[in-house]
């Protein structure tokens, strides 16, 4: 008890050493983690470090540091060891239609990896992993470590909630960094998700870093210096870590929204699913296979995971795993069938109204983050931690860019409940559709860049 008494005593030394730009040794970042921990450092006091950190920032050590210790601050996972360079794990740093966990997590375990995600709610305009499986009835994404071993052995994939003993210093930090804006800063993020991912004991683990209007990070230069921190961070706990840098601006794939988004993965494990869709995927997934071993080059890889989308091998991993994680077995193999009937089983909203085009022409731009922050106002996202949503609410696009559109077409269906679509909402998202001459239509590859362990 002693020690914790004395490290509370020279805290303040610790900030003001931060705060003055210098580098904070690895025992006083421990002291910091541990005193986070264990509740013996006032919330002002971390409040204050954070913001330290945020100004002055970290160096690579300083970094590595603060993650190390984040993930031993609770529950390191173990697994089998027949097990070995089989266990990989993805990350997207949020957009808005990502969907791309729920097709990629079993099209891994059609390549007989396995995947334990532990993955995130919503908040703000970026959609939550968690929120989209719980729109499909009896999916339970709370499982004890017991269950998760289960899951993997028999079916190699699942997609769980953080349980509370893994980094639970990153469940502090991550409050108090909201309140004191301190969310956006490189060693920070590093830290929070490469310490949940390091608990995991991972074999390989790619990264999808997006960038754009509707991302985090609007420009390619301050979305690179992220995925360069956390690939540093991640090789260096000795995960093989590789990251993508991707485009964020459109919504990825044609539908946002819980509910919907679960369709439409659905439709990708039923090799029927867009372009862009598929191209994340097989990207991260080929990355990753070719990571461990599975596959010669990126390419191969590419190759590999699109087979298991075009063979139904991926479909049946994700219908296992709905069953290992309660879903009723009927149901499961419902949403599975070749011709599902959707709505039979997952619920529709009350409203569905669609919006025409202004004008004609091409469709140059979508809006993303407009689109995002409507139906975030409409009910489907969540504004704090702890806030219910409503799964059904959501819009399908119904052009993409480059289509040739007439005035008077229906671009965009929104499924709404209460409250209402306002007028002033219509307004905003007639503003997220740009149309024009073709000639302004300029496409860029999706996948801008991609980061080597």
């Amino acid at each position: 008890m002693a020690h914790h008494e004395q490290s509370t005593a020279t805290f303040p030394e610790h900030i003001r050493k931060k705060r003055n730009g210098e580098q904070l040794s690895a025992g006083e970042i421990r002291d910091f983690v541990q005193g986070v921990k264990d509740k013996t450092i006032q919330e002002s006091q971390i409040g204050a470090m954070l913001m330290a950190i945020w100004l002055q920032g970290m160096v690579a050590e300083e970094t590595l540091a603060l993650t190390k210790e984040m993930m031993m601050s609770g529950e390191v996972m173990s697994w089998p060891a027949e097990w070995e360079g089989l266990m990989v794990d993805k990350h997207s740093t949020g957009g808005v239609g990502d969907k791309i966990s729920l097709v990629l997590a079993p099209a891994l375990a059609a390549c007989g990896c396995k995947v334990p995600m532990i993955s995130g709610r919503g908040l703000a305009h970026t959609g939550g992993t968690l929120d989209k499986l719980e729109s499909i009835p009896g999916f339970n994404v709370y499982q004890s470590v017991q269950q998760l071993h289960r899951i993997l052995e028999e079916v190699g994939c699942c997609i769980v909630g953080q349980t509370d003993n893994l980094v639970p210093a990153d469940k502090v930090m991550y409050a108090l960094r909201d309140v004191t804006s301190t969310v956006d800063s490189l060693p920070l993020i590093t830290g929070s998700i490469i310490s949940k991912k390091g608990a995991e004991s991972l074999s390989a683990l790619v990264l999808d870093v997006k960038f754009g209007n509707a991302a985090l990070y609007k420009d390619l230069g301050s979305a690179k210096s992220l995925a360069q921190s956390m690939v540093t961070v991640g090789n260096s706990l000795g995960i093989r870590t590789g990251a993508v840098l991707s485009r964020m601006n459109c919504p990825i794939g044609r539908c946002v929204g819980n509910t919907l988004e679960v369709m439409e993965s659905l439709e990708c494990l039923k090799g029927r699913g867009p372009d862009d869709i598929l191209e994340l995927v097989t990207s991260l997934g080929g990355l990753l296979l070719w990571m461990i071993g599975r596959a010669g080059s990126l390419e191969e890889g590419k190759k590999v995971i699109s087979t298991t989308l075009q063979n139904g091998a991926a479909l049946e991993k994700f219908q296992n795993m709905m069953i290992g994680q309660g879903v009723a077995s009927q149901i499961a193999a419902s949403l599975c069938s070749t011709n599902a009937d959707y709505y039979s089983i997952l619920r529709l909203a009350h409203y569905q109204t669609e919006l025409e085009t202004q004008g004609h022409g091409t469709v140059l731009d979508i809006d993303g983050m407009v689109i995002a922050q409507v139906l975030h106002r409409l009910g489907a996202g969540r504004s704090k931690a702890g806030d219910p949503v409503n799964h059904s609410v959501g819009a399908e696009l119904l052009v993409s860019l480059g289509h040739k559109v007439e005035k008077g077409q229906p671009w965009l269906r929104v499924h709404y409940e209460t409250p209402a679509l306002s007028a002033e909402q219509r307004l905003s998202l007639q503003g997220a559709l740009t149309l024009g001459p073709v000639d302004l239509l300029h496409t860029q590859p999706l996948v801008a860049e991609i980061i080597l362990p």
